[in-house]
């Protein structure tokens, strides 16, 4: 999950810039004299990330506590590394950015894989909303599922704007794809059906497999990977498809004529985790601090249209690029929160019944 906004890495979104941009202040979070040959290792999901958090977080951080941090690429969900360096007791990393599942899947049974961070009081994160927030984790980065299509397709005629349209192939022609997987698939799906974003879940397959089943014969594509869906965005190849949001963004910021439907987006969350047992871990909870300044997350929009948790960080974004990110108010309004324990609870199930149905 957490690698859905990665590859976004063309020029800046219509010149994104944050409006905050004049050197920000270095708060005194850790002496140097304290932080001498100190270093904590982050997991992060590599590509644009490494070089925005590297830019943002990273390098200023060192520069005002003599912390150095050292950015690691890993897999989107690395739960089996970081139980293997818990159980090992010998730390690769300090932390990581993980989605909210891979929390769950790391802090159930007696011993937890991570610790609570215990900073839902401190100054500096208290101002971050609950649902961005749990016990083990600090919410970083929100990513989402949008529909995207091509707006020369529809031209002269009223383009989609739910998943209902991308389910009404009689009534709203075009080109079609779908991913080949049930996560996300199977949400729009029930909310094509007309189930009200807040009664998705739990998931009512058979009803969303059954809507499935309505458009199976006018879906030819089923992609697998973001980059494939950029590429048919930019080709044309497709008029119409459910996917995570940087992927259109990236073919706008390349040139081709796409929208993005914001309306039911399908959002989750990742974040900052320390792992459990690590000696670093209090220099990691000032990192954490340190990357929740509003000032701080809004330059990450130079880099990506970053879904920033700290609502103050839309007071130093350009109002000309805050709605192409996750968290603008009127997306995450519109949007339907990942519900992380049922997919934990039912991936197995889901995944064996829609690897069946695409066989059928």
């Amino acid at each position: 999950m957490s690698t859905r906004q990665s590859g976004w890495s063309r020029r800046t979104l219509l010149k994104a810039g944050a409006a905050g941009t004049a050197a920000l202040a270095m708060p005194a979070i850790w002496s140097p004299a304290r932080a001498q040959n100190k270093r904590i290792v982050v997991r992060d999901d590599g590509g644009i990330y490494t070089k925005a958090y590297g830019e943002v977080f990273y390098k200023p951080f060192t520069a005002a506590t003599g912390i150095e941090v050292v950015g690691v690429q890993a897999n989107a969900e690395p739960t089996a590394q970081i139980r293997s360096m818990v159980e090992a007791k010998s730390y690769t990393w300090d932390m990581a950015k993980i989605s909210e599942p891979a929390i769950l899947m790391l802090t159930a049974g007696d011993k937890p894989m991570l610790e609570k961070h215990g900073l839902e009081n401190d100054p500096a994160v208290a101002a971050i909303p609950k649902q961005y927030m749990s016990e083990y984790g600090v919410g970083t980065n929100v990513y989402t599922t949008v529909l995207a299509y091509r707006t020369d397709a529809f031209k002269g005629r009223k383009a989609p704007a739910s998943w209902k349209d991308f389910y009404d192939v009689a009534g709203v022609a075009g080109r079609r794809a779908l991913r080949k997987h049930p996560f996300d698939t199977i949400e729009q799906a029930l909310m094509a059906d007309g189930v009200p974003t807040g009664e998705v879940y739990p998931c009512d397959f058979d009803r969303a497999f059954k809507a499935l089943d309505r458009i199976k014969k006018d879906i030819p594509i089923f992609w697998t990977s973001g980059a494939q869906v950029e590429q048919m965005l930019i080709s044309g190849e497709v008029d119409l498809v459910p996917t995570w949001v940087s992927r259109p963004q990236a073919a706008i910021a390349a040139g081709a004529p796409v929208g993005i439907v914001w309306d039911q987006n399908i959002w989750g969350l990742d974040n900052w985790a320390i792992l459990a047992g690590t000696p670093n871990a209090d220099a990691c909870r000032q990192f954490i601090k340190f990357t929740c300044d509003p000032k701080r997350q809004a330059e990450l929009v130079k880099y990506f249209p970053a879904g920033v948790t700290m609502p103050d960080a839309f007071k130093h974004i350009d109002p000309a690029i805050a709605p192409n990110c996750p968290t603008f108010p009127a997306n995450i309004e519109k949007g339907v929160k990942i519900n992380a324990q049922f997919w934990l609870d039912n991936q197995q199930k889901a995944l064996e019944r829609y690897n069946a149905w695409l066989l059928s």
